[in-house]
C-alpha cells in the first residue's frame, strides 16, 4: 500500500469474514457478486464507515479473484481479511493469507511492471535524442517533409480509386459468367 502524506493508516484490522448466509437464499448465478456484496457489508459494519458506505470499501483485486475462483455459483463460504481504514474514510480490504498460486502471479505482473518501466525509460531516451536532431532541421527541410507527405497522401487516394473501379467491373463480368450456359445441342 502506497501512504500519501494526505492519508494516514488510521486502524488496521484482521477479520474471518462468513458470507455463507448472506448468499444462501440467492439465485445461483449472483452468488459470487452477493458474497463480495456481503463482504463489504461486513467490513463497513465493523470498520465504522461512515453511514456504511460500502462504496467506501475498496475490494483488492487478488481477494476479488480468490472470491470468483470456482465460479458464480460456488464462492468461498469465509474468507481471512485485513481490512485498513484510511483517514480519509476509504477501508481497503486485502487477503491475509495469500495462496501460492496468487503470489505466484503477484510476482510475475510486479516483474512484467518492472519491465515495462525500463522499456519505458529506454524509449524516451531514444526520443530525446530524435527531438534534438530535429531541432537543427531548417525550415526549408520542415516544408519538403510536408509537401512529400501530402503528395504521397494523394496518391494513395488515386490509387485506391483506382482499385474500387476496376473492383466494380470485375464484379459486373462475375456476373455474366456466373449465368446458365446455353445448350446449343437442343436448339435445332
Amino acid at each position: 500500500m502506497v501512504e500519501n502524506k494526505e492519508t494516514k493508516i488510521e486502524l488496521t484490522r484482521e477479520y474471518v469474514v462468513p458470507m455463507r448466509r448472506g448468499f444462501l437464499k440467492v439465485p445461483s448465478y449472483r452468488k459470487a457478486k452477493k458474497a463480495v456484496l456481503v463482504l463489504k457489508q461486513f467490513i463497513a459494519k465493523h470498520m465504522k464507515v461512515e453511514d456504511r458506505d460500502v462504496r467506501k470499501v475498496k475490494v483488492d483485486m487478488y481477494l476479488n479473484e480468490q472470491i470468483w475462483h470456482r465460479g458464480i455459483k460456488n464462492p468461498l463460504h469465509k474468507v481471512k481479511v485485513i481490512a485498513t481504514k484510511m483517514s480519509d474514510g476509504i477501508v481497503q480490504v486485502k487477503l491475509a493469507d495469500m495462496p501460492k498460486i496468487l503470489e505466484f502471479k503477484m510476482q510475475r505482473e510486479a516483474k512484467r511492471a518492472s519491465k515495462v518501466t525500463k522499456a519505458n525509460i529506454s524509449h524516451n531516451e531514444k526520443n530525446d535524442h530524435i527531438e534534438e536532431s530535429e531541432k537543427v532541421k531548417t525550415e526549408d527541410q520542415k516544408t519538403d517533409e510536408a509537401e512529400k507527405e501530402k503528395a504521397t497522401q494523394e496518391a494513395g487516394v488515386k490509387e485506391n480509386k483506382a482499385k474500387a473501379k476496376v473492383g466494380k467491373q470485375t464484379q459486373q463480368t462475375k456476373h455474366e459468367k456466373n449465368t446458365t450456359p446455353r445448350r446449343t445441342v437442343l436448339q435445332k
